[in-house]
């Protein structure tokens, strides 16, 4: 009988937490009590809002780029995102040296587009709901002979988002449940391989905005099933399909996805902001959502979740966290 080694393991997870060792930040794990009696379990808050570039995108940029080889950095880095991606590759590229250049909607949030280029970063814009994003990258990576650190279809990008959660066990102890948000699919696969490799008896659940269910929809097909562009005000959610490296590994290793309503969403950053004092994006807040309504259903007594990321102007999360908006 033969097996077959999946493409990102525990060892894998491990060494890119030995690379980002001393660049990227080992964020707080939160508590309250608050939150432990409103849903009747003992809560770990992995804060990733509290990353470099506010957000866990960070971890997997900087493994990845990490590993270029001296030729590929000295030509510069190239890649797609809404956000948060884009600017953990501009500050990756930044502390290694070299140069970026990345792909973002024209609607991506103005903070996270100026945060970005404040890194440094060159801009390039496409229309979300007409152009596809990874044909334009690909194109520019190779007329101008860039190297492409995607956002999650990479196994050391993976890897990299996994030492978050393994940082959280590391730090808490075995956990009964994970609630991690999915969007792409990279930092749940990559949860989902350091924690089940540490603990097997885990389960690992994913939270996605409603609009855009599209891993809930892949995982009970079997296949890979593509939507819509989602509008959704998680914009760091907003895909149409899920990658198909993360879908490989997330198909075999996640127990379950639960969905959560945008104004659930809202609900979940205010809570945030008033009882806990902290601050989160809608993608960030997609798990909190979750425990918060009950969506996640009945919960055993330890439960973990990741917040992964804070990245929000202050006129949007005004206008979001508004009562009655």
């Amino acid at each position: 009988m033969t097996t077959t080694t999946p493409p990102v393991t525990l060892d894998d997870v491990r060494s890119a937490a030995a690379r980002l060792k001393g660049v990227a930040h080992r964020t707080p794990v939160l508590r309250s009590r608050t939150l432990d009696a409103l849903v009747g379990a003992a809560v770990h808050l992995k804060c990733e809002n509290f990353q470099r570039v506010g957000a866990f995108k960070f971890r997997g940029a900087y493994n990845a780029a990490s590993r270029l080889t001296p030729d590929q950095l000295s030509r510069g880095i190239a890649a797609y995102s809404s956000g948060n991606h884009a600017q953990a590759v501009a500050l990756a590229a930044r502390e290694l040296g070299t140069t970026a250049v990345i792909v973002m909607p024209e609607d991506a949030p103005p903070s996270k587009r100026a945060a970005t280029e404040g890194y440094g970063a060159e801009i390039v814009t496409y229309d979300r709901y007409s152009g596809d994003r990874v044909a334009v990258a690909e194109a520019l990576a190779a007329e101008r002979g860039l190297t492409l650190v995607p956002p999650y279809e990479h196994p050391h990008v993976i890897a990299g988002q996994g030492t978050a959660a393994l940082e959280l066990v590391e730090d808490t102890g075995e956990l009964d449940v994970l609630l991690t948000p999915v969007g792409g699919g990279g930092l749940i696969a990559g949860s989902a391989t350091a924690v089940k490799g540490l603990h097997p008896a885990t389960r690992v659940i994913g939270v996605e905005p409603e609009a855009g269910d599209d891993t809930k929809r892949s995982l009970e097909t079997g296949r890979r099933v593509s939507i819509p562009v989602p509008r959704t005000i998680a914009d760091g959610q907003a895909l149409h399909t899920p990658g198909e490296l993360t879908f490989s590994l997330n198909r075999r290793l996640l127990d379950g996805i639960v969905l959560v309503e945008d104004d659930e969403i809202k609900d979940a950053m205010r809570f945030a902001f008033e009882r806990l004092k902290i601050v989160l994006e809608p993608s960030g807040a997609t798990p909190l959502a979750a425990l918060l309504t009950g969506r996640a259903g009945p919960l055993p007594p330890r439960v973990g979740l990741i917040l992964s990321g804070g990245n929000i102007d202050t006129e949007r999360f005004a206008r979001l966290c508004a009562p009655g908006d």
